[in-house]
């Protein structure tokens, strides 16, 4: 049998030889290909049907291949990379010259991370260099957190999948801008605003600024089932679910509350009411509901606080592409 380490430098030699690998990471599974060679590059957004001026998160096996990739480097980057890193922390920096434009969506930027995933560190410690990875699925859908994922999504497109079981975190990074006059974060993930304000000495600003870069997973709509996917206010959960089962719509619910009636067209599922764990299951609890092949999908809306807000994101964003060129709308009590 393959032994692990057999499978990780095996993994490393395709990615020198410009193939794709997909791998886990503790966030989700990444589509990695290595981030100095265009064409190999170039087979990641093809395989992933990704628009050219989207740009890649590059990966490192540590913090001491920052200055191959960054023109210009922080203090504060080298403070949060100590506190944060392996882990789920993405940090936008000045790129140097002779980082891919592609890499970057052409912009003069380029997004750094150390993932915190023994089986991707072992990876890229074995490949010596820069894995750029975004998630591996096709572009605007569900991200993979598991193996299987990942061979349902791009099948024969990878040369190579990693088997690290499931993600433990299960949504991806925070991104953090370290490019302008201040730092901002552009993608909320699990690690906080409260938890970069203990480092930093203050809490970050939310959101993009006219003249921050664009980053991954910032367009409007992402992260989405192929099923037609409605937020709703917890409080309306029950009475909406009810209207559109009674209408003969096949429902999938997904809420923190029970359900508290039960009809043939209404498939309810329970989520957890801690946002980390809710945030863990969330790709893989909308793939199942994707699977049922229900009209609609409800999900209860998480609370409006900073613990929820990384949840929310993906939420909100998932509902815009799943509604993109659908003639759904949103149900109204």
């Amino acid at each position: 049998m393959t032994t692990p380490v057999t499978e990780v430098s095996r993994a490393a030699d395709l990615l020198r030889a410009g193939e794709l690998v997909a791998f886990p990471t503790e966030t989700v599974y990444g589509l990695g290909a290595d981030a100095s060679n265009p064409q190999a590059i170039a087979r990641i957004f093809a395989a992933k049907g990704r628009p050219a001026d989207h740009p890649l998160i590059v990966h490192l096996p540590d913090a001491s291949h920052l200055e191959r990739w960054t023109s210009e480097l922080p203090a504060l980057a080298l403070k949060l990379a100590a506190a944060f890193w392996p882990g789920p922390l993405t940090m936008i920096m000045k790129r140097r010259p002779g980082v891919l434009d592609a890499v970057t969506g052409g912009q003069d930027t380029v997004g750094l991370r150390v993932p915190n995933h023994p089986m991707a560190l072992q990876l890229l410690q074995a490949f010596g260099g820069g894995i750029a990875a975004p998630s591996a699925n096709r572009f605007g859908r569900i991200s993979p957190t598991t193996a299987a994922h990942v061979r349902e999504e791009l099948g024969k497109s990878v040369s190579m999948i990693l088997d690290g079981g499931p993600c433990q975190v299960g949504i991806e990074s925070t991104i953090l801008d370290l490019s302008g006059s201040e730092p901002r974060i552009l993608r909320p993930g699990i690690l906080d605003a409260s938890a970069l304000g203990d480092v930093l000495g203050f809490i970050p600003e939310f959101g993009a600024k006219a003249e921050t870069p664009r980053v991954s997973g910032s367009l409007e709509a992402h992260y989405a089932p192929k099923t037609p996917l409605n937020l709703v206010a917890a409080a309306e959960v029950a009475q909406l679910a009810h209207r559109a089962a009674q209408s003969g719509q096949h429902l999938a619910v997904l809420a923190v509350q029970p359900s508290t009636f039960s009809h043939e067209k209404l498939e309810w599922f329970s989520a957890s009411a801690d946002p980390a764990q809710f945030a863990h299951d969330l790709y893989a609890r909308l793939r199942e509901l994707d699977a049922i092949g229900a009209d609609l999908i409800l999900v209860e809306a998480p609370p409006a606080t900073d613990s929820w807000r990384a949840v929310a994101d993906r939420l909100r964003r998932a509902a815009a592409g799943s509604n993109r060129g659908q003639n759904i709308g949103v149900i109204k009590p």
